[in-house]
Order: structure tokens, then sequence, then C-alpha cells
């Protein structure tokens, strides 16, 4: 039996939303961030040392990172067509989008949770404006131009289309879903980029997404 080592708001709802697409039976365990810190328990570490999730076990493997646990499970059930096999044209165009979520995306909207964060940190009470201050300007000069130029291609990309790689659902629009849940959250997306509204509330309609949600609880913080 597969084991899923959940995290409440995290990016292990990846996980749980493929092997309900896939069918799999699988146990759920779930873990509390800490109230305080937000962090991952320390109780993850006995299953990982990173302390992370999402994790996988099944019999003597364990496996973390959401896009080697998604990659990893699709390459296993191959029938289930949520991978682009190698032969086929649109294999790399499929690695750019499975990896472009992690790798591009998803750094900018962590640190803007971590930046958004610093104003609320326990500091002298003449340090706060500082804080804020150097929180905005990192916000506004870096961090928002950069996911403004990322919502904009993802837009342009689903203008004539509805998922991202070869005309059909795969693993690659399971793997943008945290980041795009992220970047509505923190930046909202509303009528600046219709197109990539309409692709997330596709994936949202989905119904093992929908299970997952059932399962696992809210996808962001």
């Amino acid at each position: 039996m597969l084991t899923v080592h959940h995290l409440e708001k995290s990016r292990s709802h990846r996980v749980l939303w493929l092997l309900e697409e896939l069918g799999l039976e699988y146990e759920l365990k779930t873990y509390q961030r800490n109230p305080k810190t937000m962090l991952a328990p320390a109780e993850l570490k006995a299953v990982h040392p990173l302390g992370k999730s999402p994790v996988i076990t099944t019999g003597d493997m364990t496996l973390a990172e959401s896009g080697a646990i998604l990659e990893w499970l699709t390459e296993q059930h191959p029938q289930k067509a949520l991978s682009i096999p190698a032969a086929e044209p649109a294999r790399a165009d499929y690695l750019y989008w499975l990896h472009y979520a992690e790798g591009t995306l998803m750094p900018l909207l962590v640190m803007t949770l971590v930046f958004r964060r610093v104003p609320k940190s326990r500091m002298p009470f003449f340090a706060k404006p500082v804080a804020k201050n150097i929180t905005r300007r990192v916000i506004g000069s870096y961090i928002q131009p950069q996911v403004d130029t990322q919502l904009k291609v993802l837009n342009d990309h689903l203008q004539q289309r509805d998922w991202l790689v070869a005309d059909r659902f795969t693993c690659a629009d399971i793997q943008l879903s945290y980041p795009l849940e992220a970047a509505a959250g923190r930046y909202g997306l509303g009528d600046a980029y219709p197109a990539l509204s309409a692709y997330l509330e596709r994936l949202r309609a989905r119904p093992a997404y929908q299970v997952a949600i059932d399962k696992g609880g809210p996808v962001t913080l």
C-alpha cells in the first residue's frame, strides 16, 4: 500500500489529486502545521530527513519532491495517459511545463510569502516601519514585475488551448495548479489574465481535484 505523508495546505494536494486521477488506493497520513511558525511538524523528519511534504512511501521506497513523485507515479501507470511518452514530439514541451512550475514560478511566490511576513515578525517597534518599507520596495520593484511577466506568458499560452500541452490534460497541469492557486491568492488573477483564470477554474472543476480537497483540505495557506 502506498502512503502519502500529506501536510495541510501544501504542495502535497497535487499528489492526492494525481492518485485520484489514476484511481489508485492509498493510505493518507495528514500532518498539521505548527500554528506559530506554519512549518511542518518534527514528525515528518522521521519519514524523510528534510522534514518536508509531500513524501510517499511504499515498501522500502521513500520518495520526496512533488515533481519527482508525480513523474514516478505517471510512469508507473502509462495506460492512464497522464504523461507524454518520450517518442512523442510534445515530450519536450511536457517536460518544460512540468518543471517550470517549481523551477521558475513557485520561487517568486515563496519570496512573496516570506517578505510579506517579515513586518509581522517580532521586532522593536521602531524597526517595523523600516521593515515594511523594505518589504514594499522589494515586492514592488523586483518580485511583482517578474510575477506579472510569468502570468502574462501563461495567459498568452492558454489563449487558444484548454491545457498546457498536447491538447489534453496531463500531469504538467496538475503540477502547475499549486503555483497558480498561490498566485491567485497572493496577487489575484482577475480580469488581467482571463485565459489563466478560466484555466484555473477548469482545474478546480475536475472531480479528482475536488476529491483531493475533500480528503486533504484546502490547497494553500
